[in-house]
């Protein structure tokens, strides 16, 4: 199951045209399972607060999952970087 981003002029995805929301929303109940490729791709091209395993927690906005990972562009604080998460590593996540 793999889903294909919207490309731009050049062939290459375009991050959101605006930063995320400025806050971190309250974390949801965490599950003793691995996070499913089909749960997180319902927030394809949507804001994404992401909670990984080692308590790390950013803004992330997927445009592409895959069977073990997803990837999109990740909120630095001050620009979008386009970068990717092994599913493993993510404990949870919410989008809006």
């Amino acid at each position: 199951m793999a889903f294909m981003p919207p490309l731009g002029p050049q062939g290459m995805q375009q991050p959101p045209a605006s930063p995320p929301p400025q806050f971190a929303p309250p974390k949801p109940a965490v599950s003793a399972f691995a996070v499913d490729p089909g749960a997180i791709a319902g927030c394809l091209f949507r804001n994404t607060f992401v909670w990984l395993r080692n308590g790390n927690t950013f803004w992330f906005y997927p445009t592409f999952v895959g069977r073990t990972s997803v990837a999109g562009f990740r909120w630095t604080g001050r620009f979008w970087v386009y970068s990717g998460i092994d599913l493993r590593q993510i404990e949870t996540f919410t989008c809006f």
